[in-house]
């Protein structure tokens, strides 16, 4: 006898955030935090503080707190790569 499918499994959450219109702001928002959180946790782990980063990056402090802010998605790839150089990381960016 055939299994019956589950009539409560529909589309995945990312179809429902695409009907919603939201997929790309919410992605984005998604990645701006990990981003964010990686970033002050190797800081963390380095006991390095954001006045020491921010002098490491030559960038200003509140730069810095724009880059840390897990509500702000605008982030330059080059700002990344200062923030990933001066933590000793690599960024990898992908399009799949």
């Amino acid at each position: 006898m055939a299994k019956k499918p589950n009539p409560h499994i529909g589309s995945s959450f990312d179809d429902f955030l695409k009907d919603e219109g939201v997929y790309e702001e919410t992605t984005a928002q998604s990645i701006k935090r990990v981003l964010a959180w990686q970033i002050q946790e190797a800081m963390t782990s380095k006991g390095m503080t954001k006045t020491e980063m921010a002098a490491l990056m030559e960038t200003s402090r509140s730069q810095l707190d724009r880059i840390l802010d897990p509500d702000n998605v605008k982030l330059q790839l080059d700002t990344l790569y200062k923030a990933a150089t001066v933590l000793g990381r690599e960024v990898r960016v992908e399009l799949i």
